[in-house]
């Protein structure tokens, strides 16, 4: 992921569509590639996701037994911080509510850190991935999840921008605090919400 000033802006439109929140623009049909690392070579037949930290059982899935949950979809828009957005788009994957009920998280978490293979985390709060807001995805549009996108699997939290949605991802550590991840300690914002145009620390 690159940054980019604050001035840039991409394709204007006549008509704004509503589901852009400020200072995004319609990519259409296209899906940048961004990322702060190497892409990584991961096998689904060594991949596994844990839940660790401040849960009753902490616990690693691998492909196959994650994939043995009920499978859950997002249909919605995705938003950047370098201010694209993808609209109409759909991942299929487990909801992040369903490997929380099987880990039990503790009264005591608070926030969440993702974790990827490469390295890369990115802190949220706990209510930002429970309730609906969060997947774990490995299916974009019927097919596989394309490698430069974080496939085989990705978390995405679509109501934050997308760096939140951490690449590659391997799991995530609750905790009863707020841990700044890779872009946070960076300069970018700790929540990240698109429609309050929460882009970097101080907005």
């Amino acid at each position: 992921m690159k940054r980019f000033t604050r001035g840039f802006r991409g394709r204007g439109q006549a008509t704004r569509d509503s589901r852009l929140p400020p200072g995004q623009y319609d990519v259409g049909s296209a899906w940048p590639v961004l990322t702060a690392e190497a892409t990584p070579k991961l096998s689904t037949e060594t991949w596994t996701f844990k839940i660790r930290g401040l849960v009753e059982q902490p616990t690693t899935w691998s492909w196959d037994e994650i994939h043995a949950f009920a499978q859950s979809t997002f249909e919605g828009d995705i938003h950047c911080v370098t201010t694209w957005s993808k609209l109409g788009v759909k991942f299929s994957g487990v909801s992040v509510d369903t490997l929380l009920a099987a880990a039990r998280p503790l009264p005591t978490a608070t926030h969440v850190l993702a974790l990827g293979y490469t390295g890369y985390t990115t802190n949220l709060p706990l209510q930002d991935v429970t309730g609906g807001k969060a997947w774990v995805v490995w299916d974009y549009e019927g097919s596989p999840l394309p490698v430069e996108h974080g496939g085989p699997a990705r978390m995405i939290v679509p109501h934050l921008y997308f760096w939140k949605s951490a690449k590659w991802v391997s799991g995530m550590e609750l905790q009863d605090h707020n841990e700044p991840g890779f872009w946070e300690r960076n300069g970018y914002h700790d929540h990240g919400d698109p429609w309050l145009e929460q882009r970097y620390q101080g907005d």
